[in-house]
């Protein structure tokens, strides 16, 4: 901030310098104001251009006195210019705005408010789709962490308008809030569904009484990471055998998975208001339709082949990572 002030000063200084001289030879050689811009200007870098006329003794005095008074201001500006190069500062706004045009550009993202532990799970998973993601943090530690991971992001409180406007909020398809405060959360998912009606919000909540308060304020899904921890631990004890598999299912490793969901209006138009078995999924792919959700937000598990592929609906299925590939491939 100092350096940026130094700056600042600077700019003032220059100006300042520039009206005076204006202002001094209009007065002393009674010239128009180009003419005493062209002689402050000359007179201030010192390139050796001819006066518009000979000087008097007054204008000599007054022409030295600007030449001092430039040199001075030059040596300050140069300084002041350095200390911000060497900070850095000048760099690192050049680096902000660079990130800041790639948001702007960004399409269907996902917007991550919160990078704790929560918010960095969500965003390690979608990374590991490829989908395009924005964190909105403002603890340095976790942004000079994001920015060592390569991850966009936005500096600043994600409860501000202004921070979910410059991650390009209305164009984005989803956000996570993760903030560890309900309170917190609440205010982004109301701010949030302002500005964008048709987004998918999913937001952290620690009591189950903000559970219908953040419905209320737009959330479509609201998750409590501690009651859904705890239920898997009790689950291990239960049906480990299951909830193992289950848990492979979801991700072998980064990058693989066991599990896609197609949504039908993706599909080429032949397929549309076809069957099932009229996709063929089991011998292109080797891959199986486990599951289907309909327009109307019904969902149906194994779904028989005769189902029709009606608009909006998606197809939830099962392949081993290779077979997932080819799937994504051909579709």
């Amino acid at each position: 901030m100092v350096f940026k002030t130094k700056l600042y000063v600077s700019i003032i200084f220059f100006i300042s310098v520039v009206s005076i001289g204006v202002i001094g030879y209009m007065i002393l050689s009674e010239t128009n104001f180009i003419d005493s811009l062209y002689m402050t200007i000359i007179t201030m870098t010192t390139v050796g251009f001819g006066e518009i006329h000979p000087l008097n003794e007054h204008e000599k005095i007054f022409t030295i006195f600007l030449i001092l008074i430039s040199i001075v201001v030059y040596a300050y500006s140069v300084t002041a210019l350095s200390e911000y190069l060497v900070n850095g500062n000048l760099l690192q706004l050049l680096k902000l705005r660079k990130v800041q045009q790639k948001i702007k550009k960004l399409k269907n993202h996902t917007i991550v408010c919160g990078y704790g532990r929560n918010g960095k799970q969500a965003v390690i998973k979608l990374k590991s789709f490829n989908m395009p993601c924005v964190v909105v943090e403002k603890d340095k530690e976790l942004l000079e962490e994001l920015e060592n991971d390569n991850i966009l992001y936005i500096e600043g409180d994600a409860t501000v308008d202004e921070s979910l406007q410059k991650a390009a909020i209305q164009n984005a398809n989803s956000l996570i809030t993760a903030l560890p405060s309900d309170a917190d959360n609440l205010f982004v998912v109301l701010s949030a569904r302002q500005f964008n009606k048709n987004m998918t919000i999913i937001s952290r909540a620690s009591n189950e009484s903000s559970i219908n308060k953040l419905k209320i304020a737009g959330a479509n899904n609201i998750i409590m990471p501690d009651k859904i921890g705890g239920m898997h631990m009790a689950s291990l004890v239960v049906t480990p055998d299951l909830v193992e598999f289950v848990d492979r299912l979801t991700m072998l490793e980064e990058g693989s998975t066991n599990l896609e969901e197609i949504l039908v209006n993706d599909l080429p138009s032949e397929f549309l208001n076809k069957t099932i078995r009229d996709l063929d999924l089991r011998r292109r792919t080797g891959c199986s339709v486990i599951g289907f959700k309909t327009a109307t937000n019904d969902y149906i598990v194994n779904p028989e082949s005769e189902t029709i592929l009606t608009a909006d609906s998606n197809l939830i299925v099962l392949g081993r990572p290779s077979q997932i590939k080819k799937l994504r491939e051909i579709l």
